[in-house]
């Protein structure tokens, strides 16, 4: 049999998605149940129980493939990246209403109505899908309309596939967003969730992990020193990795600050060093 990575194939030695039935071993195959995630994030944690370690975040409107679900607890996949885990199952639904924009700022409030003065019933984050059903103008702001009732800033929305024109101007919109190991928001995220979440934004999807970051997105770049480097280009280390602002700066969600913040490369590799050695390579999107 293949070996299979279990972040990306749903297997277990009593289920597996049917799609690998004759290349996995497993009890019984399923086909994964559509489903769709209707709180605002939704944790994805490496077992069914409290406290189990994070692995990623799905956010309001992601689409996922249920596999199981048991004692309040879904095993899923994401149709995004593929990725797979366990979600809390009171965060999904089924046959709510298709998404049509998504949140285009970092961060951003549902109101009761269409007010600024109403109160809010939640936040969203950079990412979150929404559905708009109308748009309304109160005191000159307008206004989207969603499908509950409820009601969005309109200027914080964009429409599902208008993209950023440049995923590194994302980033750096997203300075000075707390460091979360797994997290992949603008309530808290890490190094490969930055990168995920900013290209996401400017219309492409690419793995969640920086291992596999390491080895997918783009050309891989073999440079002499670090003259090569250019806005967009991308540094990994071992379990890290950083996005380049100009050659000689970089941006990145990491321990040390425990922010996304800036840091010239020279520096970094001198202070990561000591830790988790040189750069392992480095990639052109």
């Amino acid at each position: 049999m293949t070996a299979y990575d279990k972040r990306l194939h749903a297997f277990r030695p009593d289920l597996a998605d049917e799609k690998l039935k004759g290349q996995v071993v497993s009890e019984r195959f399923v086909a994964g149940r559509a489903a769709r995630v209707t709180v605002p994030v939704a944790d994805m944690l490496r077992e069914p129980q409290p406290g189990a370690g994070l692995n990623t975040q799905l956010q309001r409107g992601d689409d996922v493939a249920v596999f199981d679900e048991r004692d309040g607890w879904a095993w899923v996949q994401g149709r995004r990246d593929g990725y797979v885990g366990y979600v809390e199952a009171n965060a999904l639904g089924e046959g709510t209403a298709t998404p049509t924009h998504l949140v285009s700022v970092p961060r951003t409030f549902i109101y009761t109505g269409p007010d600024l003065k109403f109160p809010r019933t939640t936040s969203l984050s950079m990412g979150a899908l929404v559905s708009v059903v109308d748009f309304v103008e109160t005191r000159g702001t307008r206004y989207a309309i969603l499908s509950p009732g409820e009601a969005i800033v309109a200027g914080h929305l964009t429409p599902v596939g208008d993209r950023a024109p440049d995923f590194v101007t994302v980033a750096e919109a997203l300075a000075g967003t707390p460091y979360l190991w797994g997290g992949s928001t603008a309530f808290g995220i890490d190094c490969s969730g930055l990168v995920q979440l900013s290209m996401r934004m400017a219309g492409r999807d690419v793995l969640r992990d920086s291992d596999m970051q390491a080895e997918t997105v783009g050309e891989r770049l073999e440079i002499d020193g670090l003259s090569g480097l250019r806005r967009g280009d991308l540094v990994f280390w071992k379990g890290h990795v950083a996005i380049m602002t100009d050659h000689e700066s970089m941006i990145h969600a990491n321990g040390h600050t425990m922010l996304v913040s800036r840091e010239r490369l020279a520096d970094a590799i001198e202070r990561i060093g000591y830790l988790y050695g040189q750069p392992t390579g480095y990639r052109r999107p």
